[in-house]
């Protein structure tokens, strides 16, 4: 059949099984928008409050649903303000379509109004990116798109598309979509020396990453726990994969990991590293990382291999499909002694907060009892992302959902609000710091517009509480620009902005706030007011090996 190339643009998103899309008008996209207006009974469009909250919801719905987010933007300004969407998505391998629009092919390359190349911008920040400039190509292309946003290791890809090209006429033939790729290359033998290692190792520990989740591998994780009888601990990225609440489980590890995950790593002699990239917020100082133990890398990026840190023995492939391999081939292991040290290690260093006063993980913990650990939690970026990851149990992959890589503060509303589109069976939570809310406040407009019940969690200490903490400990108290006492009433702002709001001051009035919030059926926001210079323990300074963690105790004692 003959179609626009709008249309053909609108075909493909159908075929592709899309039933969402965020985005913001503008001039050189009018054309698909128009399309979109003829099948908005098919396509759900949510106009955002600005084009990064676009990104972010687009994002946030990938991350809940494991299926690609889709995000669109106008030439020029509107483009560019998808771009750090893109990259927050890029860094933690989330796989989104942006489709920008751009000026008409003769214009291009003549500073013509809202003309950026775009594709250009991004081409450091997205897995593949197209500018499309003859409507012959526009189907295959939006197709390619979505399969190599999904194929592999996830991530975003840009299609730009010209705006003549999505005003010319094609044949539009309907094609199914191509099921994306899972590549495994690693050898029988690469096989064989994983399982010696695995077999022979006296005191193994299982590592958790974001790879862990986008495989679809939490069952094949616990298993693969079970059989080599070790402890397990978790990246940022990788929560929710192997259960919160299960006895193997010491936290996450890393600068603001537990004691018991960087001890009991810093002294394994095997150290199994499934889906995971090892950041700098997770090795620290790299010469003293695991120094002790032999290194099995599983990802499916063989870029990942050897990139920071050395493995003694490596399996590059799905992560799903490399356990369920080493699960049949590997005999029951048992570790009795490592396994009553790392318990013992659980017992001496608990996570421990202020209990006297109103305080973020006190929130944290009110938020999992009331949501009986169910909830999907996004954040923001600061010591309340840090709390939550501490405090909140995840036992379920793609319900902890914040921005890793990047650290983009002003991730998490556009990210919740996604969400709760892609999951409407789950509450939908996001924390942010008075700092972060500040960023992107905004997107409540449109959680009002749609009413769609979120609940928006502002942890309000006046400040910008994770540099005021590297202030405070690493220059000398100089608190340069990190103080945020002023005007700003957020329960206002929120209630301006067609939400409902309500102050929490007291430990007290938590539980009735969070009861409200979830009752209400609407979007809403808690601000909860805690003191300026709560801290997030145990810390790793930069640079300084994980083995030397220390909290609030460890400064006391040094007096």
């Amino acid at each position: 059949m003959q179609l626009t190339g709008a249309e053909i643009i609108v075909e493909c998103l159908k075929e592709q099984g899309v039933d969402t899309v965020f985005g913001y008008p503008g001039g050189t996209i009018l054309n698909v928008y128009d399309a979109l207006y003829q099948h908005r009974n098919e396509i759900f469009h949510v106009l955002t409050s600005h084009e990064q909250g676009a990104a972010h919801a687009a994002d946030g719905y990938a991350r809940a649903t494991g299926k690609v987010g889709v995000c669109m933007a106008t030439s020029g300004p509107g483009a560019t303000n998808l771009v750090t969407g893109i990259a927050t998505a890029y860094m933690d391998s989330v796989p989104i379509v942006a489709i920008t629009a751009n000026v008409n092919l003769p214009s291009l390359g003549k500073d013509s109004f809202q003309e950026v190349d775009i594709a250009g911008v991004t081409m450091p920040i997205t897995k593949h990116g197209y500018i499309v400039k003859d409507i012959r190509i526009l189907a295959d292309t939006i197709r390619k798109a979505f399969l190599i946003a999904s194929s592999g290791r996830p991530g975003p890809v840009l299609v730009d598309v010209t705006k003549d090209v999505t005003a010319d006429v094609w044949e539009y033939t309907p094609a199914m979509p191509e099921q994306p790729k899972r590549p495994d290359r690693f050898t029988p033998e690469e096989v064989e020396e994983a399982l010696k290692l695995l077999s022979e190792a006296k005191k193994p520990y299982l590592f958790v990453g974001g790879g862990a989740v986008l495989s679809g591998a939490s069952e094949q994780v616990r298993a693969f726990a079970e059989i080599l009888d070790a402890p397990v601990c978790d990246s940022l990225m990788g929560k929710g994969a192997f259960d919160g609440t299960d006895p193997r489980y010491t936290g996450m590890i890393g600068m603001h990991g537990t004691k018991v995950s960087n001890f009991g790593v810093s002294d394994c002699d095997l150290l199994v590293a499934l889906g995971a990239r090892f950041s700098d917020r997770v090795v620290g100082n790299v010469k003293s990382f695991a120094s002790k133990a032999k290194i099995l890398h599983i990802d499916i990026d063989a870029a990942e291999i050897n990139k920071n840190v050395r493995a003694d023995a490596s399996l590059v492939g799905d992560l799903k499909d490399v356990l369920e391999i080493l699960n049949e081939r590997l005999p029951q292991q048992s570790h009795k002694e490592w396994m009553e040290h790392i318990m013992e290690l659980k017992d001496r260093y608990p996570l421990t907060y202020d209990t006297s006063v109103l305080s973020c993980p006190y929130v944290i913990q009110e938020l999992e009892r009331q949501t009986q650990g169910k909830a999907i939690i996004t954040t923001d970026v600061g010591q309340h992302q840090m709390w939550t990851a501490q405090y909140y149990h995840f036992t379920e992959p793609r319900t902890f959902l914040t921005s890793g890589g990047l650290g983009t503060m002003g991730y998490g509303l556009g990210a919740c609000i996604g969400a709760k589109l892609g999951r409407p069976d789950k509450i939908c939570v996001n924390i942010g710091g008075d700092g972060c809310f500040r960023m992107n406040m905004n997107e409540l407009a449109t959680a009002s517009r749609y009413q769609i019940p979120i609940i928006q969690i502002v942890i309000n200490n006046h400040v910008l509480g994770m540099v005021r903490q590297w202030q405070t400990l690493f220059y000398g108290h100089r608190y340069s620009q990190t103080v945020l006492e002023d005007r700003v009433d957020f329960c206002k702002v929120a209630e301006g902005l067609g939400c409902k709001a309500v102050r929490v001051t007291k430990k007290e009035e938590v539980a009735p706030a969070l009861e409200w919030a979830v009752a209400e059926g609407g979007p809403v926001l808690i601000e909860c007011v805690i003191p300026e210079d709560d801290k997030v323990f145990p810390m790793v300074s930069p640079g300084s090996s994980i083995s030397e963690a220390f909290d609030a105790s460890d400064l006391a004692k040094e007096g």
